[in-house]
């Protein structure tokens, strides 16, 4: 096996290890206050963004506890989707802070 081999699998394997870490020990930046305000915003028209809430008047976009719930759900994952234009969705240009805020939002609604 190369070395640059070995150094990915090393780098993937550190990621999952991470990934595993109880969510106390991890710090999340963000506002998930300003997270809520934002989604209200800009995703409330096509998700119901909080539990309970408002929501659009189909059913095409997954609601965000849905989202929240689903077992492939990190701050990762939520991350790069976020950051990933979809045809399906709006290419919002969210700052860094916004997207901290958004993820912190959408982590509280876990489990």
């Amino acid at each position: 096996m190369s070395t640059e081999i070995r150094m990915r699998a090393l780098a993937v394997a550190m990621l999952f290890a991470g990934a595993a870490l109880p969510a106390a020990a991890q710090t999340e930046p963000g506002d998930p206050r300003a997270g809520l305000r934002l989604s209200a915003t800009w995703c409330a028209n096509c998700h119901q963004v909080a539990p309970g809430g408002p929501g659009p008047s189909t059913d095409a976009a997954p609601t965000f506890r849905s989202i929240a719930q689903m077992a492939s759900t990190t701050s990762m994952s939520l991350r790069a989707y976020l950051q990933t234009p979809h045809p399906s969705m709006p290419d919002y240009r969210l700052t860094r802070e916004e997207l901290d805020d958004v993820v912190a939002y959408l982590l509280t609604l876990k489990r």
